[in-house]
């Protein structure tokens, strides 16, 4: 399992967000400030100014929602949320083939993440194309809805054909760089969650929760 969609906000958490980010006069630049050299030449979009109060305050938010939902900490085993942007896409606006810096001043990129904030059915196109090594996934999540996949992977967002497309976007930083470890974690705690669940504390299950644990701690860095 290479990628993770969830509903990450609730349908507060949204409301809230669309009342303060969808306003007009904030402080929206040009995206290509904080691409990479290759990037640059493909990115066309608008990204809300990282050091203003309003993306501070929301920001803050986003990360804390994250590192506190069980599923995705099971699924990045994260140390550090960072790079966290607000970005904008008009229509005619794209962010073409592209894979994202390893490291970044706040930190390296194992995995990064985009949440979707306006409703899908209000802009056409903008989907988030996610390149494998075998198939390409397409995305474009209901208001709230989060994707997470590895950092490896060239993407791309499709043009904007109509109305404007809101989004998060971030990378974390894993205690686990491997992609395939990642998963063999992933699958052992869902497993043995939901053994616990079904069937209560057990002596063997403590014995899969402590390999799950010793096998963290000799993967993780």
């Amino acid at each position: 399992m290479n990628y993770l969609t969830h509903q990450l906000l609730n349908p507060k958490e949204i409301n809230l967000l669309k009342k303060n980010l969808f306003l007009k006069d904030l402080p929206w630049e040009d995206g290509k400030k904080t691409a990479g050299n290759h990037a640059a030449k493909v990115k066309d979009n608008l990204q809300l100014d990282r050091s203003s109060n309003i993306s501070k305050k929301y920001t803050e938010l986003i990360e804390k929602k994250i590192l506190n939902d069980v599923l995705i900490k099971s699924f990045t085993v994260p140390k550090r949320i960072h790079g966290t942007m607000f970005t904008k896409s008009l229509q005619g606006m794209k962010y073409g083939r592209h894979i994202d810096n390893a490291f970044m001043s706040t930190g390296r990129a194992d995995l990064s993440f985009t949440i979707f904030l306006n409703e899908k059915d209000k802009y056409a196109g903008g989907e988030l194309l996610i390149e494998g090594l075998n198939s390409e996934n397409k995305f474009k999540l209901d208001s709230g809805g989060i994707v997470i996949y590895p950092s490896t992977y060239l993407h791309s967002v499709q043009e904007v054909i109509s109305g404007e497309r809101i989004v998060v976007i971030g990378w974390i930083e894993s205690y686990v760089k491997s992609i395939e470890e990642r998963e063999y974690l992933f699958d052992l705690d869902a497993g043995a969650r939901t053994l616990l669940a079904r069937h209560g504390r057990s002596d063997e299950l403590d014995l899969i929760f402590k390999s799950y644990s010793n096998l963290l701690r000799t993967l993780g860095d």
